[in-house]
C-alpha cells in the first residue's frame, strides 16, 4: 500500500512547481535534458499520474488474484453470497438475480459433470445474447471445462472449422439457432459430438435429431456449487474467443482466468465503476468487448448487466431509460447509427454517464457527446488474442489511448517501423532490430511478450500455429513481441490514434475480416487462381468495405454462382461489397500479391480502368457514373 498511497497523495497534492523541479531531476539523469521534451512531460503530468494510480490499483487486485489463485467464477459465486437478491441480468421483461444466475450456471456444471465432462474439456457454445449465455458458460467454466464461445453468423464449413479447431466435444446450441445446426448435420459436420438445445423447452422442432433438450435435462439437478470449482485456477484457460486474424480462417484465441480478470480489474479502475453501475451490452457475447468489458464487470464486482439480444438503434436510449443504464457499451458504428436516428426528448433523459468501446471515430465524436449528453467517453485499443492495450480515460477526442512520454520506453506497447507495402517490420542494418516510430510516424502497434506477467503474455491459437504473430529481436536480441497488424500513429504528448489495419485484415459491419480467408473461398467456388481481397474506405460508413479483385483476363467469371456460393460459405459481413475484373495480379518478390496500389485506388471510377462491380440487391451490378455519385453522396443505406 506505501507505493500506491504516495502516489495518490503526489497525484492530488503535487504543484506545478514541485513537479518542474523533479522533472528537471528525472530528465537530467536519464539524460534527456531536452527543454520541450521536459515541458511536454510537465503538460501531461496530471494525466499521466491519474494513470499510473489507477494501473496500480488494477495490478494490486491481479496480484491478489494471482496469490489466492483466484478465478472468475470463483468470485462470481462469492459475489451471489454476498447480494443474492441483487438483479444480475436485465433482458427483455425478465430479471435474473445473482442467486438465480449462480443457481442456474451450478445445475449446468453438476449436469455435465455427471455426464462425464471433465477439466480441460472443450464444449462449444452456440447461441445468441441472452441471460443463459453466460450462465452455461460460467457453469462449464465451474467443473474446469472450456467453453468456445462461437460467432452466430458462421455456418456450414466455417462453422465446422472452429469446432474441429477446439476440438469441440458437444455443442450446446440456442433453439434459435436450430435451423444451422440442422444444415451442418445435413452435410456431416458434427461427427461424434453430442448436442444439447437451450431454450425449447416448448417447442420440440427445435430440438435436432440426437440432440438432448437441456431444460429439461437439468431439472432436479443439485444447485450446490460444483465442488470442481475449488480445483480450477488462476492460469486455467477459461474459454475460447474467434477471430479473423491476417491469415486463413477463424482463429480460438485462448483466453485464460488471468487475462479476463486483468481486463476486468483494468476496465473498472480505469473509469472508476463501481458495483452500483447498471452496464447495458447491445454487443454480441461472442465478442471479447461484450463479454469482456460488460459481462466482466458483472461476475468480478457484482455490477447489473442489461442484455439486448441485438443491438436496435431506435431502441438503444429507450432501453437505457427503461432500466436505468449508468455504463453503455458501443462500437463505433453503433455511434453512427445512433447519430442517424431522429433527434427524441430521450437522447439526453437517459442517466449514461459513461460509453465504453473502441471505433469511435474522430469526425464524429464531439456531435455524439453533445447531442447526447456523455459526460466522458471510455475508448479502447486492443485485440481479442493480443498484449497490447491502450486506454483513453481523459476524453480526448479521437485517441484510443496514451503511454507517458516519460516512461515510454518502459511501457509493453510500442509503435514500429513497417514496409509500407509488404507491412514487413523495417530493421536497422547494423543491430538487426526494428526501428521504433517517432511521434507523428505511423507504425504498426506490438506488444511486448513476458509470459511471467498477465498483461504481457500472448497465449496464442488453439489448433493452429501462432508464429506469424511473433516477431523476435525486436529491441533486444532474444526478446518476442506480439504483431497486431494495425497501424497506429502517436503525437508528442504520448496520444494514441488509430490510422488503419494491416491490408491483409479490414473491419466491416461490425466484425473483423480476413483477406486470405475471402480470397480462398471465392478462389474455390470460381475456380479461378489469383484473386486479392482488401479493404476501401466508403464515405459516411465505419470500417472498410470488402473488394475482390479476381483475374479473369477472358471474362467468364459467372457472378449468379459467386453470390451463391459466398452465401452458403461465408457470413454476411464477408462478402465483398466491390468486384474488380483485372486481367493480372501484380507480384512481390516473394510471389506475394501487392495491394497497396489497388487498395489506393478504391472504387473510384475516374481512377480504376478495370470493370468494376457493386454488390446492390443481392447482385452484382456494373459500377457506373450514377450508382458510383450515389454511394460518395451516402445515398445508399449500406
Amino acid at each position: 500500500m506505501g507505493t500506491f498511497s504516495t502516489l495518490a497523495n503526489i497525484s492530488s497534492l503535487m504543484t506545478w512547481t514541485n513537479a518542474a523541479c523533479v522533472l528537471a531531476t528525472l530528465t537530467a539523469v536519464f539524460g534527456m535534458i531536452n527543454k520541450e521534451f521536459i515541458l511536454i512531460v510537465i503538460r501531461t503530468l496530471p494525466r499521466d499520474l491519474r494513470g499510473i494510480v489507477r494501473f496500480l490499483k488494477a495490478l494490486r487486485h491481479i496480484k491478489r488474484a494471482k496469490r489466492e489463485n483466484n478465478t472468475v467464477l470463483k468470485i462470481f459465486e462469492e459475489n451471489s453470497k454476498l447480494f443474492p437478491n441483487r438483479v444480475c441480468f436485465y433482458y427483455e421483461d425478465r430479471q435474473m438475480t445473482f442467486k438465480e444466475a449462480s443457481d442456474l450456471s451450478n445445475q449446468i456444471g453438476n449436469y455435465f459433470q455427471s455426464q462425464g465432462y471433465k477439466k480441460g474439456d472443450t464444449v462449444a457454445l452456440f447461441m445468441e445474447n441472452q441471460p443463459e449465455f453466460v450462465c452455461i458458460a460460467g457453469g462449464l467454466n465451474k467443473v474446469g471445462v472450456i467453453t468456445a464461445l462461437m460467432n452466430t453468423n458462421l455456418r456450414l464449413g466455417q462453422l465446422k472449422h472452429c469446432l474441429d479447431a477446439v476440438k469441440a466435444i458437444a455443442v450446446i446450441y440456442g433453439a434459435e439457432l436450430a435451423e444451422a445446426i440442422k444444415e451442418l448435420q445435413d452435410m456431416g459436420g458434427l461427427d461424434e459430438r453430442k448436442l444439447y438445445c437451450s431454450g425449447a423447452e416448448n417447442d420440440k422442432d427445435k430440438v435436432c435429431k440426437g440432440a438432448v433438450n437441456m431444460d429439461l435435462a437439468i431439472k432436479g439437478i443439485t444447485t450446490a456449487t460444483p465442488p470442481e470449482l475449488a480445483l480450477t485456477n488462476f492460469s486455467d484457460k477459461a474459454f475460447y474467443l474467434f477471430t479473423s486474424g491476417s491469415t486463413g480462417l477463424p482463429k480460438a484465441a485462448v483466453i485464460k482466468n488471468s487475462r479476463f480478470l486483468t481486463y476486468t480489474y483494468l476496465t473498472h479502475y480505469a473509469w472508476n465503476l463501481t458495483c452500483d453501475d447498471v452496464i447495458y451490452t447491445p454487443l454480441p457475447l461472442y465478442h471479447s468487448a461484450g463479454v469482456g468489458v460488460g459481462t466482466g464487470q458483472t461476475l468480478v464486482f457484482g455490477c447489473s448487466q442489461v442484455i439486448r439480444r441485438k443491438f436496435s438503434a431506435t431502441n438503444f436510449w429507450l432501453d437505457c431509460i427503461r432500466y436505468k443504464v449508468t455504463v453503455g457499451q458501443y462500437i463505433g458504428e453503433i455511434c453512427r447509427y445512433l447519430l442517424r436516428q431522429p433527434s427524441s426528448p430521450n437522447d439526453t433523459t437517459h442517466k449514461v454517464r459513461l460509453m465504453i468501446g473502441n471505433g469511435l471515430r474522430p469526425e464524429i465524436w464531439g456531435e455524439f457527446v453533445q447531442r447526447f449528453q456523455i459526460q466522458n467517453v471510455g475508448e479502447i485499443y486492443g485485440s481479442t488474442e493480443g498484449n497490447c492495450g491502450l486506454l483513453n480515460f481523459d476524453n480526448k477526442i479521437g485517441a484510443v489511448g496514451f503511454v507517458p512520454r516519460l516512461f515510454q520506453s518502459l511501457y509493453p506497447t510500442r509503435l514500429i517501423r513497417v514496409d509500407e507495402e509488404t507491412g514487413e517490420p523495417i530493421r536497422d542494418p547494423k543491430t538487426g532490430l526494428v526501428l521504433e516510430c517517432k511521434p507523428g510516424e505511423a507504425g504498426e502497434v506490438v506488444g511486448k511478450i513476458d509470459e511471467s506477467l498477465p498483461t504481457r503474455e500472448f497465449s496464442g491459437y488453439a489448433g493452429t500455429d501462432s508464429k506469424h504473430k511473433i516477431i523476435t529481436d525486436v529491441f533486444r536480441k532474444g526478446d518476442k513481441a506480439f504483431r497486431s497488424g494495425d497501424i497506429l500513429i502517436m503525437d508528442e504528448l504520448g496520444y494514441f490514434y488509430f490510422k488503419d489495419r494491416s491490408v491483409d485484415n479490414y473491419r466491416w459491419k461490425c466484425e473483423n475480416v480476413s483477406s486470405v480467408e475471402v480470397e480462398n473461398t471465392i478462389s474455390n467456388i470460381c475456380g479461378l487462381q489469383d484473386v486479392a481481397v482488401y479493404g476501401v474506405k466508403i464515405p459516411g460508413c465505419d470500417g472498410q468495405a470488402g473488394m475482390a479483385a479476381i483475374v479473369d483476363p477472358k471474362r467468364i467469371l459467372n457472378f449468379e454462382e459467386l453470390i451463391a456460393g459466398m452465401s452458403k460459405f461465408m457470413p454476411f459481413y464477408a462478402r465483398p461489397l466491390f468486384i474488380r475484373i483485372v486481367d493480372q495480379l501484380e507480384m512481390t518478390a516473394t510471389h506475394k500479391i501487392r495491394k497497396f496500389n489497388l487498395q489506393k485506388q478504391g472504387f473510384d471510377i475516374n481512377t480504376v480502368k478495370d470493370p468494376l462491380y457493386f454488390l446492390l440487391n443481392g447482385s452484382y451490378v456494373p459500377l457506373d457514373a450514377g450508382l458510383f455519385q450515389k454511394i460518395i453522396n451516402e445515398e445508399l443505406k449500406l
